[in-house]
């Protein structure tokens, strides 16, 4: 998959089931959902990048 945009990764097709590995996927429904919760519009980069490292650690 290569490098993702953070501000995509709320739009992306989730798994079926999760991989529950230490540094989750991008496309692991829990990360998905993480990245939905929050307000992409107001971030700036820097920060959705951060929020998408924390939203992949488990």
């Amino acid at each position: 998959m290569g490098k993702v945009n953070p501000a995509k990764v709320g739009r992306l097709k989730p798994k079926k089931k999760c991989c529950r590995s230490s540094t989750r996927c991008v496309r692991c429904p829990v990360v998905v959902n993480r990245m939905r919760k929050l307000d992409v519009d107001d971030m700036s980069k820097k920060d959705l990048g951060k929020a998408l490292k924390k939203a992949r650690k488990s």
